[in-house]
């Protein structure tokens, strides 16, 4: 019998585990004053501190308060909201739009209301987190199959023996910033009758013309079996998630889906700013050739520093490390020299391996890019092994 006292004495085994493997997490506060040049967030146009942002997120907090104060189906929906769900859908070309409090929510929300218990859901091996916690908690078979492998994805099609099949993927996937064939995907979709969700969250802002996201770029924006999600949290500077897709797929979620059915809704500051930020960008259609750029130019300098780097489709770039001590005590050493970078290792990382992660951002100069570079090949140097 365990000792009352003790019921979550399991917990230090598994974090001392966890510490001799090289995953031990902490909690950085960051105090909004510090000098460091910020490669491990995800404001990928610079526009979270974006005057218009500010100015819109302040009147909306003055106007409806620090809270939405409920669900969107009871007090939660404010003309904030609905202007932003409008507009967004109009620039990614989408019917419809529907926003909820977290891009994760988003996913669980798509997932879990458009998958039947007869439904085949197919999955790439490397989905974000969100995608795969909404394909578990989703009613149908999952079936995995090898990432970006669109055979592999066919094949999975080809033998359902379900009546309903949907294809779950990232486009610009988040550890190592490579897009997917979309085109490929969706063609395949068609041939056996199923449905494609699509995370743009790392391409919406980013991808395509004017930063309208991958799947405008792939040419699928608007088709009736096409849904896709994002996240208001990277290119546009904010918080928030959104599901888009026909009238007849949000009406479903809106009336169904739990995690927006019981979730208080985005604060309208949250909408407002937002919202704002979509209108920079439309205003400033050269954002997402410029943070590709800076993306492109971080990853031609590391290669030439001698260090393993992605070659990025969007604003993510990955440098691949020894081992998860390795990748902490780099991440380290380019703090220490004023650089944040981002520190992937497992779970985080779906291969098992571990790297840094750089998000280039619209506003970097050419000299941030070779700051970054000198910092984490000098990183690297310092610390080879672990």
């Amino acid at each position: 019998m365990i000792e009352v006292g003790n019921v979550f004495g399991w917990l230090a085994t598994k974090a001392a585990a966890r510490e001799r493997a090289g995953l031990r997490r902490l909690l950085r506060a960051r105090d909004g004053a510090e000098a460091v040049l910020d490669l491990a967030g995800n404001d990928y146009l610079g526009l979270s501190r974006h005057p218009a942002v500010i100015e819109a997120a302040e009147a909306a907090l003055r106007r409806w308060g620090a809270g939405s104060t409920g669900s969107r189906l009871v007090t939660g929906s404010t003309t904030a909201h609905a202007a932003l769900e409008e507009e967004i859908a109009d620039f990614c070309g989408a019917e419809a739009a529907v926003v909820l409090s977290s891009g994760y929510l988003a996913n669980l929300a798509a997932l879990t209301a458009l998958a039947t218990p007869n439904t085949r859901v197919v999955v790439d091996a490397y989905n974000h987190a969100s995608l795969v916690d909404g394909a578990r908690l989703a009613r149908g078979s999952t079936v995995p199959f090898a990432h970006a492998d669109v055979a592999a994805a066919e094949e999975a099609l080809a033998t359902n023996p379900s009546r309903r099949a949907l294809v779950v993927t990232d486009s610009v996937f988040s550890v190592d910033g490579d897009l997917t064939d979309l085109g490929a995907l969706a063609a395949s979709c068609s041939r056996f009758g199923a449905a494609l969700l699509v995370d743009d969250a790392h391409g919406l802002g980013v991808v395509g013309p004017g930063g309208q996201g991958a799947v405008a770029a792939a040419g699928l924006a608007g088709r009736p079996d096409v849904v896709v999600t994002a996240t208001l949290s990277k290119a546009l500077g904010g918080q928030g998630g959104v599901v888009l897709g026909s009238r007849t797929v949000v009406r479903h979620l809106v009336e169904t889906a739990r995690p927006f059915l019981f979730d208080t809704a985005l604060a309208p500051a949250s909408a407002a700013a937002a919202l704002a930020a979509l209108r920079v960008l439309r205003a400033e259609p050269g954002l997402a050739a410029r943070v590709r750029l800076r993306s492109a130019e971080l990853s031609r300098g590391l290669v030439a520093a001698g260090l393993p780097a992605s070659t990025p489709a969007g604003a993510v770039v990955s440098v691949r490390a020894p081992g998860p001590r390795a990748a902490a005590a780099w991440a380290e050493r380019c703090r220490e020299a004023g650089v944040a970078v981002g520190c992937f290792r497992p779970p985080s990382a779906p291969d098992g391996g571990s790297r840094l992660r750089l998000g280039a951002r619209a506003d970097l100069t050419p000299e941030d890019v070779r700051r970054a570079v000198a910092a984490v090949r000098a990183a690297a140097l310092d610390v080879p092994e672990g």
